[in-house]
């Protein structure tokens, strides 16, 4: 008998031990799995890109559309419903505490129990939220619509880890690819926005928001149902992990997280100024919302483009025009009087926030080695941001 704990190890010990590496069983944790490491059953050599990608890009797509929902609504219903006109921001930044506190455990929980479990986890908390928030919406509760919104935040912050999950088991030459393939779907998801929104407010004008509310309850369970589809990627176990984990570069990681940090700070107190902004202006709600939803398909559409002009230009230069578009737009915002205006500048600072951390993303996939607490932590730097931004926006208001 072996004492416990003892270094040695028994003939074929280790090749039993790599054999059931891939075997997922409940309760058993893992490490931050770093990315390149494939699939169990898949060859490193012909791990191109993670099994599952097309049901995450569709995963990720519903999501949007969800968000695109709450995006919408939640300025306007702030509103209306806070105590202080100072506090009209707190539904937004409530979402954004919800995705901010997501992204350490959505990490984590993928490498503990799998992605599937995960995922239908982060996808449930968003119904649970919409439904919150409907119900909160037809009382005219404040509390509580912020309640609902953080739980919705939850799911956005399980959502937006779609792209890393399917970067993390394909090579580094296909990682860049198969996040653009999922961050891109979203702007697909955005061209229903408009369309959903003018259905809810011809059926049910008086019930707008609470019915934009249950729609994107209503999103959400299709997210669950795929994540529950998914395939369900096992978690990867330290010993082999370490065989093929490159050691990850903190210092790589600050510049690309500084500079999307400051493109999610600008869009998001452009955006939660303008709807407010637009009904100043004696623009109709649902109008309010098509321009919203027009500005989702401009945040996710570019995503397929942009690597390949990163190519061409660095993904340094497509970054820092990001931040020059984000600029541009907060200047046409400043003095829109008029529907397009406004339309106009939502649309250019989403493109720019979409070239920003696109270029970010590309920079630390390539030079960072990121593992997932690396990604987990940049993508907390990004929530952390638009929740100053949501900030900023209760005192910035368009003239």
């Amino acid at each position: 008998m072996t004492a416990f704990g003892s270094s040695e190890r028994p003939a074929g010990a280790e090749d039993r031990l790599d054999a059931g590496a891939g075997m997922a069983r409940a309760g058993r944790m893992a490490c931050f799995c770093p990315p390149g490491a494939p699939a169990p059953g898949v060859a490193p050599e012909s791990a191109l890109e993670s099994p599952g990608v097309a049901t995450l890009a569709v995963g990720f797509a519903l999501s949007v559309l969800s968000q695109s929902l709450a995006l919408g609504m939640l300025p306007l219903a702030g509103r209306l419903l806070a105590p202080d006109p100072r506090l009209m921001s707190a539904p937004y930044v409530a979402m954004l505490l919800g995705a901010a506190s997501a992204t350490f455990p959505a990490s984590f929980l993928l490498d503990a129990f799998g992605r599937r479990a995960a995922l239908a986890l982060g996808a449930s908390l968003g119904v649970a939220g919409g439904l919150i928030m409907a119900w909160a919406l037809t009382w005219n509760l404040f509390a509580p619509f912020c309640l609902g919104a953080f739980w919705l935040g939850v799911a956005q912050g399980f959502s937006l880890f779609y792209r890393h999950e399917a970067a993390l088991g394909a090579t580094a030459a296909a990682r860049a690819r198969a996040a653009v393939i999922v961050f891109g779907s979203g702007g697909l998801a955005g061209l229903f926005g408009p369309a959903l929104a003018y259905v809810v407010a011809q059926a049910a004008p008086a019930w707008l928001f609470a019915g934009a509310a249950l729609a994107s309850a209503s999103t959400q369970v299709l997210v669950l149902i795929l994540a529950v589809l998914t395939t369900a990627r096992a978690p990867i176990l330290p010993h082999r992990a370490a065989r093929v984990a490159p050691k990850p570069n903190w210092r790589a990681f600050a510049a690309p997280s500084l500079v999307a940090g400051l493109a999610w700070f600008g869009m998001t107190a452009a955006m939660v100024a303008a709807p407010g902004a637009m009904a100043g202006c004696g623009i109709a709600v649902a109008t309010v919302f098509s321009a919203v939803s027009w500005h989702v398909v401009a945040m996710y559409a570019p995503a397929f483009f942009t690597a390949g002009l990163a190519r061409r230009l660095g993904a340094q230069t497509v970054a820092a025009l990001g931040l020059a578009l984000i600029v541009v737009a907060w200047g046409l915002e400043l003095f829109a009087r008029d529907y397009w205006r406004f339309a106009s500048a939502l649309i250019i600072v989403a493109v720019g926030w979409s070239f920003a951390t696109a270029g970010a993303s590309l920079r630390l996939y390539r030079t960072a080695n990121p593992s997932r607490a690396m990604l987990a932590a940049h993508d907390a730097i990004l929530f952390l941001s638009a929740i100053a931004g949501a900030v900023a926006a209760a005192f910035w208001q368009p003239v």
